[in-house]
C-alpha cells in the first residue's frame, strides 16, 4: 500500500503522517462455492506493494456488502478434501447478490450501459477497478486480456473506471487511454467513485469476481494473480455448465478502436529527444511499437520496426517493441526503454540493427530484487517497466517506473544494479538507496544531477550522480497533493502555510537546458519551467490560449527535449510533435514528411455463430 502524504509545512520524511480518518469498511471476503466434485472456497489478499491505496471516501452509515471477513495472507484457491462434504450444507454462507452497476457517468467501448442482472446475466464477470495513471493498472492489463482470450464465451471484463487524479475524471482522457492500452472491453467511468464505495474497494488495481447467477465470489488486489484467476474461472464455468446457468453466447462491444484505428503517421507518441548535434529527432511512437527518426524540420529519415508488438531483435524492417518510451542518443547509437516488453534496446543507426542489451524479457515481480547489493549480469533478470533513460559516459540510468526506483546499466560492464530509491512507492528523501520514488517516468541529466519527473506524486526530484550525495525534492509532497499552480517549488519556515507551493499534475516529462527544467506537466496539458538557481515554477505554455470553448494547446504530453532554443514536446493524446519556441512562446506543430502508420494487417471482425 501507499503511505500518506506529509504535510505541506514540513519536509518530506520517510515516516507516513494520518491522514483524514476513513469511515469506510474494509471488505475482505469469500463465498463458498458448491462444486458438484467438492467446495472451492477463495480467498484474495491485497499484496504488500504491488497495490495503491485510494483517497478518502465519502462517509457511509453502514457496511454495504454484508459478507464475512476472512483473515489470511496468502491468495488461495483449493478444495477441500473429499471427507469434509457431509458438512459443507452446514457450513455454506448465504450468496451475496452483487451491486448493480449504477452511478458512472459514460460507458466507454459499449454501446451503452450494461446490467447485471440482464445483459451479464450467465456470464462469469471480472470488474477491474483502475485509473488510468496507475503502473499496477497498466501491469494487470495483459493478464485481462489472456484471460478474455481464453474464455471468450463465458468471460466479460468490466473496466471500472475510478479516478485517482482531476483530470482522469474525464471521459475523453479515459477513452484515450482505452485507445493506447489497447483495451478491448467495456469500460465504466466512475467518475465519482460511486461503485468503487459501492463494493467497498480500497485499492489500485482490485479485481471483484461475480458468477454466472449475479453473486459475489471473492476478489484480489494488486498483480500477479493471472494463475489464480484462472483457476477461479474455470472452476465457475464447470460448477455452472452442470448447473445450466453459463451462457456461452458470445457477446460483442462496440470498441472505440473502431473509430479511432491509429490510420495517422503517430499514435500516442510517448517520448521524444532532439539531437541538436546530429541535427535529428527521435520519436517513440509508442502504441505503433515503433521508433521514427526526422530532421529536426520533420523530414523522414528513418523508421525502427515493424509497427506490430513484439520483441524480435533484428534488421530495421523486422525488429519489434512493445510501447517503446524513454531514448539516448550517442552518436549512431540510441539506446531505448522498451517498456512493455521490459527491456532496453540498443539501436545501431549505421548497421540499422536492433539488439537487446538488459532485461530477460520478463517483467521481474521480486521485491528483492529492488534491494539487490551487488550488481548482476543485464540480461539475467527482468525489468520492471523502464519508461526513461539518461546517459552519463558509459552509465546508463533508468527511470524503474514499476519497481519505483532509479537502476544502472553499466554499458562497459553489462551490469544493472538498483541505483535510487528502497521500492516503497511514496516521496522521502535522502541517502541515495534510502530515497523513495512513485512510478518515476522522467529521467535526464545537466552532468551533475539526474531530474525526475516522479508522475504519481506529482513531483519533481534531484538526484545526485555522486553515490555518496541525497536525493532532494524540488517540487512535490507526496502521493495525492497535485493541481495546477506556479510558485515556489518548496515553501520552508511557514507554519501557517500562507505561502502557495507549486503544484504540477502527474507529469510524465522533463528535460534541462541553461539551468531550468522543462516539464511535460502531463494531466495539466502544459509545458512548466523550473529555474533551478531560484526554485520557482512557471507556466510556459499550454491551457486555452483561444478560450475556454477553443482548442488545447496540448492534450496530455509526455515527452519533452530541447534543441537550439526550441522544445520538442510530444502531445501523446494528440497523436503529434509539438515545438514551442522558448524565448517567444510560438507554439506550431511539427509537419512529418515521409511518415506513414505501419503497415499491420487489419483485424478481422469475429462473425457472429451461425445459428
Amino acid at each position: 500500500m501507499s503511505d500518506t502524504p506529509p504535510p505541506a509545512d514540513a519536509a518530506p520524511v520517510p515516516a507516513p503522517v494520518p491522514s483524514a480518518p476513513k469511515t469506510k469498511f474494509a471488505w475482505q471476503w469469500a463465498v463458498a462455492l458448491a462444486l458438484g466434485c467438492g467446495t472451492v472456497y477463495l480467498t484474495f489478499e491485497a499484496v504488500a506493494g504491488r497495490a495503491e491505496s485510494d483517497p478518502p471516501a465519502e462517509p457511509q452509515s453502514k457496511k454495504q456488502l454484508d459478507v464475512p471477513s476472512l483473515k489470511t495472507s496468502e491468495a488461495i484457491a483449493f478444495r477441500r478434501d473429499d471427507k469434509e462434504k457431509k458438512d459443507d450444507k452446514k457450513e455454506e454462507k448465504k450468496k451475496v447478490a452483487a451491486p448493480e452497476l449504477e452511478g458512472g457517468t459514460a460507458w466507454l467501448n459499449s454501446g451503452g450501459a450494461l446490467t447485471l442482472k440482464k445483459d451479464l446475466k450467465g456470464k462469469i464477470v471480472i470488474l477491474d477497478f483502475w485509473t488510468l495513471c496507475c503502473i499496477n493498472c497498466i501491469h494487470i492489463m495483459p493478464d485481462l486480456a489472456k484471460l478474455e482470450k481464453k474464455y471468450p464465451n463465458e468471460l466479460v471484463v468490466i473496466g471500472v473506471h475510478s479516478p485517482k487524479f482531476e483530470n482522469e475524471k474525464a471521459t475523453a482522457s479515459i477513452r484515450k487511454a482505452v485507445l493506447r492500452y489497447q483495451i478491448e472491453h467495456p469500460v465504466i467511468n466512475d467518475a465519482d467513485h460511486t461503485i468503487w464505495n459501492k463494493y467497498e474497494v480500497e485499492a489500485w488495481p482490485t479485481l471483484v469476481v461475480i458468477d454466472p447467477e449475479g453473486n459475489l465470489v471473492g476478489y484480489t488486489s494488486g498483480e500477479g494473480n493471472y494463475e489464480l484467476l484462472d483457476v477461479v474461472v474455470s472452476k465457475l464455468i464447470d460448477e455452472h455448465k452442470k448447473k445450466k446457468t453459463l451462457d456461452e453466447k458470445p457477446l460483442r462491444f462496440d470498441l472505440a478502436k473502431f473509430r479511432e484505428s491509429g490510420d495517422t503517421p503517430l499514435f500516442f507518441p510517448g517520448k521524444v529527444v532532439a539531437d541538436e548535434k546530429g541535427k535529428r529527432l527521435f520519436i517513440a511512437d509508442s502504441t505503433h511499437h515503433r521508433l521514427v527518426v526526422t530532421d529536426l524540420q520533420g523530414n523522414k529519415i528513418a523508421v525502427i520496426g515493424t509497427g506490430a508488438p513484439g520483441k524480435t531483435d533484428g534488421a530495421f524492417d523486422k525488429a519489434q517493441f512493445d510501447d517503446p518510451q524513454g531514448m539516448v542518443v550517442r552518436g549512431d547509437t540510441v539506446f531505448v526503454a522498451d517498456r512493455k516488453n521490459h527491456l532496453i534496446r540498443e539501436v545501431d543507426l549505421k548497421a540499422k540493427t536492433v539488439t537487446t542489451i538488459a532485461g530477460s524479457g520478463e517483467q521481474d515481480h521480486e521485491i528483492d530484487n529492488r534491494r539487490l547489493a551487488r550488481s548482476v549480469p543485464a540480461k539475467q533478470i527482468g525489468l520492471n517497466s523502464p519508461w526513461d533513460l539518461a546517459l552519463e559516459g558509459d552509465k546508463l540510468y533508468i527511470a524503474m517506473a514499476g519497481h519505483h526506483q532509479i537502476w544502472l546499466l553499466d554499458l562497459k560492464e553489462k551490469t544493472l544494479t538498483p541505483y535510487a530509491g528502497n521500492g516503497r512507492e511514496t516521496i522521502g528523501d535522502g541517502a541515495l538507496r534510502k530515497a523513495m520514488f512513485a512510478q518515476p517516468s522522467g529521467l535526464v541529466s545537466d552532468g551533475k544531477n539526474l531530474f525526475v519527473a516522479d508522475s504519481e506524486i506529482s513531483a519533481l526530484r534531484k538526484v545526485p550522480l555522486d553515490p555518496e550525495g541525497k536525493v532532494e525534492t524540488l517540487v512535490g509532497r507526496g502521493l495525492f497533493t497535485f493541481g495546477d499552480v506556479d510558485g515556489p517549488g518548496q515553501v520552508a519556515d511557514d507554519p501557517l502555510m500562507q505561502k502557495t507551493e507549486a503544484r504540477l499534475q502527474h507529469a510524465l516529462g522533463v528535460t534541462y537546458a541553461d539551468g531550468k527544467l522543462f516539464v511535460a506537466d502531463t494531466y495539466n496539458s502544459k509545458v512548466k519551467i523550473f529555474d533551478l538557481k531560484t526554485g520557482e515554477l512557471k507556466t510556459l505554455v499550454g491551457g486555452n490560449p483561444l478560450g475556454w470553448f477553443g482548442p488545447t494547446t496540448f492534450n496530455e504530453p509526455s515527452g519533452i527535449s530541447y534543441a537550439n532554443g526550441k522544445l520538442f514536446v510530444a502531445d501523446t493524446n494528440a497523436h503529434r510533435i509539438r515545438v514551442v519556441d522558448v524565448a517567444t512562446k510560438a507554439v506550431s506543430t511539427l509537419q512529418l514528411k515521409g511518415v506513414e502508420p505501419p503497415l499491420v494487417p487489419k483485424e478481422v471482425k469475429p462473425q457472429e455463430p451461425k445459428k
